[in-house]
């Protein structure tokens, strides 16, 4: 129990004293009764050295705080298994029956759900839906398991890889890197299965993220290439311009300041006309010109140059405002420019702001850039 909620609490780089009111603010927002602060104060002690179990009421509040599941919280894995049966092949036959049931009606309801998902992560933050995603991924999971033909494999295999590519980003906005790798190997391994690049190149490249913000940045421009290897002529235009995009934020961050402006123009070339974003055949792709204008900003205050802040300030002004957490980064971005050119006074104003967001969406990642940021003021 102790290491779960110890490394969950280290890995916000919060103090126990922080892990108290945090506890207490969830509290006051959902209308939760808890202890005293003292007595808050000893139970975290209490429950991080084995000397108190978390009880279902805490575990309610701590995993969507933390955004980890039982499992992590506890520290523990999914414990051993009862021995199976000696004959076991009604129960076995069974499940393959309701698998050979799964129609498409059935795969749609499963995407139907990652949207809903998909769609609460962008406006509310990944933190509270970790029992939901986890459910979702069991789901899906046991779905395939039990499909015997491929053509009831290859519909649920392209759903599962979704959801997990899903699952994985949100988890790699938690904290929980491991767990966002794990998820992004499932992802992988489901695209392959349901013979979908598309899927396969978006996962591969996603992962590469877990890579740069590891500081591994050469081995992520790697990654990212390779997905766009995969990916082939197999993929739609908006997907190919996304991949570039992904490629010359990770040459930014890499130092490769000729790469990355070269990925820039292909992904300007690939990218359709229009006001559109969304591609029909990638749902979790999101990019027109105003998308791309962001990441161009986002690249360029990385690199130091002086054309990030305008770029910036266009995308600002058409972003989506349900996209939260895409906001919170480009705040981000904006104080990153605004530093560079040693404007002090802008840079604090639009990490206040940067900060407001993340708090709102309990994005750990974006903490962290922000107090990395916060440092150079």
């Amino acid at each position: 129990m102790a290491n779960g909620l110890r490394a969950a609490r280290n890995a916000r780089e919060w103090s126990q004293e922080r892990l108290v009111r945090e506890i207490e603010r969830y509290a006051r927002q959902h209308l939760l009764t808890v202890a005293s602060t003292a007595s808050l104060h000893v139970y975290v002690s209490e429950w991080e050295n084995d000397r108190r179990s978390i009880s279902d009421r805490y575990a309610r509040i701590l995993r969507p705080l933390l955004g980890i599941t039982d499992d992590e919280l506890s520290g523990a894995g999914a414990g051993p298994k009862a021995p199976a049966e000696v004959d076991g092949y009604d129960e076995l036959m069974s499940r393959i029956d309701s698998s050979r049931a799964v129609s498409l009606t059935m795969v749609k309801t499963f995407m139907d759900q990652t949207e809903l998902l998909r769609t609460v992560d962008r406006q509310m933050g990944s933190a509270g839906l970790v029992d939901q995603m986890a459910g979702h991924l069991t789901t899906l999971e046991d779905a395939l398991t039990f499909a015997v033909l491929p053509e009831t494999r290859r519909p649920v295999a392209q759903a599962l890889a979704g959801a997990a590519t899903l699952a994985a980003w949100q988890a790699l906005d938690a904290g929980a890197v491991e767990r966002a790798w794990r998820h992004y190997e499932l992802a992988k391994r489901a695209a392959q299965e349901a013979d979908e690049p598309m899927y396969l190149a978006h996962a591969t490249a996603e992962q590469a993220y877990v890579l740069c913000d590891a500081g591994r940045h050469a081995l992520a421009v790697d990654l990212v290439r390779d997905a766009q290897r995969v990916a082939g002529q197999r993929v739609s235009p908006r997907l190919k311009a996304w991949l570039f995009a992904a490629e010359a934020e990770l040459c930014a961050k890499a130092g490769m300041a000729e790469d990355c402006r070269r990925a820039l123009v292909s992904a300007a070339a690939c990218l359709p006309a229009g006001e559109e974003a969304r591609d029909p055949d990638m749902l979790s792709i999101f990019l027109n010109a105003g998308h791309l204008e962001r990441w161009r900003g986002n690249a360029l205050a990385l690199l130091g140059d002086d054309a990030a802040v305008s770029s910036l300030y266009n995308a600002l002004d058409l972003v989506d405002p349900s996209f939260i957490r895409a906001t919170s980064g480009l705040r981000c971005d904006l104080s990153q420019a605004h530093l560079a050119r040693g404007e002090y006074d802008q840079a604090m104003e639009h990490l206040q702001q940067a900060r407001l967001l993340a708090n709102r969406t309990g994005s750990v990642r974006h903490r962290r850039r922000i107090e990395l940021l916060t440092r150079r003021l």
